[in-house]
């Protein structure tokens, strides 16, 4: 079998899932991106069963010279995985053989990386600066990110109907686990939120009229367009606030309030709860059996959050 052939076949396969809604398209276009790096790599009409060793040495060699080791790491993931569905679908014939050399990046390198790029956060100052210098609805939804941890695929797919306002709550499960989530919302979040819901927006597809933030486009703030690929202007945003603030810094961005909340909420003590908020997915039994959180923890991590960045204001 030529080499493009098995790609297609395996994007096919995605596809499929993506149809379903078992795959993500984000996902789906990372798969797409690796097959066609793959195919540049070995070439269209490469047999597959004349792959060795020294091939996928040559592949990663390629990939870590633009890669840090975590995207490294993913990307030999996704390349391994174009190979067993060939094997296991039955397209191809024997396991591929990849050598000792194709291997994820060790934990130590990982560590090493994250550790010389510095902590993917913000201090409680800066912080403060960000959002006393953010226009709407970017100040609304930086608030949003630092409250309820939420990154920038929560934002764009948050509802109106997930907001309680009043009862000062949003549920909004996680898009990338389908975790439900309830978080607590503080005063100031409810505030600026209310502030952007109160100007109207004017939405371009009828299937975003009830998303809570809108482009003065009339688009979500991130979306993936039907071709897969990612529109993040919510990032974009942000990244042109902190370069105006002189807060702009390697590996820091809108994604970063997400770490700074999982940071500082832990200081509450209560990671159960945190994790509710932050949407994240344990696998032990406890966590299957576990079917609500009171509000009340809910609250106390949330009360910490507000604590470290506000102080003493309600």
């Amino acid at each position: 079998m030529h080499f493009c052939d098995l790609c297609n076949s395996f994007l096919t396969s995605k596809q499929h899932l993506v149809d379903t809604r078992e795959l993500s398209p984000s996902s789906f276009r990372d798969y797409h991106n690796t097959c066609s790096r793959l195919v540049e790599v070995f070439g269209r009409s490469r047999l597959v069963d004349d792959l060795a060793a020294g091939d996928f040495e040559t592949l990663r060699r390629s990939l870590s010279s633009t890669r840090g080791p975590v995207a490294l790491g993913n990307e030999i993931q996704r390349v391994r995985s174009v190979f067993k569905y060939g094997y296991e679908a039955g397209v191809v014939d024997t396991p591929i053989r990849f050598g000792p050399g194709f291997k994820k990046p060790n934990r130590r390198m990982i560590r090493q990386a994250r550790h010389a790029n510095g902590p993917r956060m913000f201090e409680a100052g800066e912080l403060r600066t960000i959002i006393d210098s953010a226009p709407q609805p970017l100040r609304a939804m930086t608030l949003l990110g630092i409250n309820a941890g939420f990154g920038q695929s929560d934002i764009g797919s948050l509802s109106v109907a997930a907001l309680d306002l009043d009862g000062g709550y949003v549920n909004h499960p996680r898009p990338k686990t389908v975790m439900p989530r309830r978080c607590p919302l503080w005063s100031e979040t409810v505030g600026a939120i209310r502030e952007v819901l109160e100007c109207g927006q004017h939405p371009r597809d009828d299937a975003d009229r009830d998303i809570a933030f809108l482009t003065t486009q009339g688009r979500r703030w991130s979306r993936v367009t039907a071709s897969g690929s990612p529109v993040d202007c919510l990032g974009h945003e942000f990244a042109k606030l902190l370069r105006r603030l002189g807060l702009k810094r390697e590996k820091v961005s809108f994604y970063a309030l997400r770490h700074t909340t999982e940071t500082i909420g832990g200081e509450a003590k209560d990671q159960v709860a945190l994790d509710h908020i932050m949407g994240h997915v344990r696998g032990d039994m406890a966590s299957v059996y576990r079917e609500r959180i009171s509000d009340d923890r809910l609250k106390a991590v949330t009360d910490t959050v507000h604590a470290w960045l506000f102080g003493d204001v309600e």
